[in-house]
């Protein structure tokens, strides 16, 4: 599917994150008084009057080679302008002309891309002069306010009506969160399976600070991976960016179909870990464990089996989870991601039919049966499967509130037994059997 995209560019601190979350319609992107908070390449997909396109969120424009982290912004933005079917200039109307923006018109004359110029801040159009900023000969000025959303609309219908119509519809694509704490490699991770240099690899523990949702087809299949800001323990959040990464790796989860945690295979599993895998499985995500820098790991005699066998000691949910041992730098079985993700999202949809639920149920009750409560009979009589993506099985009986959580555990490990649904939660709930119809 060929969805067009569209960058935002502009020096700092003129408005480029306020405008994404304004076009997008939500708060995704990070915004704050601090220039440079905005470090990636930010991809959201946007639709207006029917129209849909990947909106690009790029850091600000310096041109101070001094500083290694604007020269490297600088790299990531030019990208975007490649990438791009139409550049939005943005300007900030209230600080006026600067002589940064017309350095940004020549990035943007040498692209040979079409581009519009956006006045942002314009609040009050009666009371903001922003007639100066067509001196940068760049065509009419649009202006808006993202605060208040003053002629967003009609900016838009300019923006759309300069950009290809999508060939189809977009379809449903697999959302794919990688989490983790900061500086696992998760960055690198995603720009190995790209195959390209899509997300800024720094190491300063937390470069990535917002939740980044990067595009790619895997044997026509589309995957959106969410590269997430590292989640920190909550004591070491201390400055209001972080706060918001962290928010923001919160919600990816949220939204996300599987999860990838990255591990530190040199720091090995910390509770941090275990915490960020508990928030998606109990969201009822699908999770596949990476266990990234392999190759600088000290190794024995079964390391990888050792690895897997803690973890589910620690957690026993990772017991059902694919584990990878990969190395991001070196690319060792970085591709077997692709494919166990794939995997671990047709076992979250997977459906057992109704017979062959009760066929094992059968045979788990043939093997033990409830325990029974005081002066009061426990009995199962059938199942069913009632939900996918996660599944979910419920067992009835007369008495579902008597029936103990041990036992629940071994009906569950039964029908995993049985049928896998690796790398998915499966959920199993005690329903009362309904009384017969009277005659």
């Amino acid at each position: 599917m060929n969805i067009p995209v569209v960058a935002l560019v502009g020096r700092p601190n003129v408005g480029k994150s306020a405008l994404f979350n304004r076009i997008v319609g939500d708060g995704s992107a990070i915004v704050s008084g601090q220039a440079g908070t905005t470090r990636d390449r930010h991809f959201a997909r946007a639709e207006w009057n029917g129209r849909h396109f990947w909106l690009v969120d790029t850091g600000g424009l310096l041109d101070d080679p001094h500083l290694p982290m604007d020269l490297e912004i600088r790299r990531q933005v030019l990208e975007a302008i490649a990438e791009s079917d139409l550049l939005m200039f943005v300007v900030d109307a209230k600080a006026g002309l600067h002589p940064s923006d017309s350095k940004v018109v020549d990035l943007l004359r040498e692209s040979r891309k079409p581009w519009v110029l956006i006045a942002n801040k314009v609040d009050d159009p009666t009371s903001t002069d922003f007639y100066e900023f067509y001196a940068l000969g760049a065509g009419d000025v649009i202006p808006v306010s993202a605060v208040n959303g003053k002629n967003s609309g009609d900016m838009l219908d300019v923006v759309v009506n300069q950009i290809p119509v999508a060939e189809e519809a977009p379809t449903e694509a697999l959302k794919v969160a990688v989490i983790g704490r900061p500086n696992v490699g998760k960055s690198s991770l995603v720009n190995r399976l790209l195959g390209e240099e899509r997300l800024v690899v720094n190491d300063e523990a937390g470069t990535t600070r917002d939740a980044i949702d990067t595009p790619m087809n895997y044997h026509g299949r589309e995957i959106i991976f969410i590269d997430t800001a590292g989640l920190r323990r909550q004591s070491r959040v201390d400055d209001g960016i972080e706060f918001y990464s962290s928010l923001r790796s919160r919600r990816a989860i949220e939204r996300a179909d599987i999860c990838v945690l990255v591990i530190d295979a040199v720091e090995g599993l910390h509770n941090q870990d275990l915490k960020i895998s508990a928030l998606a499985w109990e969201a009822g995500k699908g999770l596949v464990v990476v266990v990234n820098k392999w190759d600088l790991a000290e190794k024995e005699t079964n390391s990888a089996y050792k690895f897997e066998k803690e973890a589910g000691e620690k957690a026993p949910f990772f017991k059902f989870v694919p584990f990878i041992f990969t190395s991001a730098l070196t690319g060792q079985r970085v591709t077997k991601i692709l494919d166990t993700i794939v995997k671990v999202d047709e076992e979250r949809k997977k459906r057992i039919t109704t017979s062959q639920v009760n066929s094992t149920l059968e045979q788990l009750l043939a093997r033990r049966q409830p325990p029974q409560a005081a002066g009061r009979e426990v009995k199962l009589n059938y199942a069913t499967q009632v939900e996918t993506t996660p599944p979910m099985i419920a067992v009835f009986g007369n008495n579902p509130d008597l029936v103990q959580e041990h036992y629940i555990r071994y009906l569950h490990n039964g029908f995993r037994e049985a049928w896998g649904f690796t790398g998915s939660p499966l959920r199993v709930v005690m329903r009362r059997k309904s009384a017969p119809a009277s005659a």
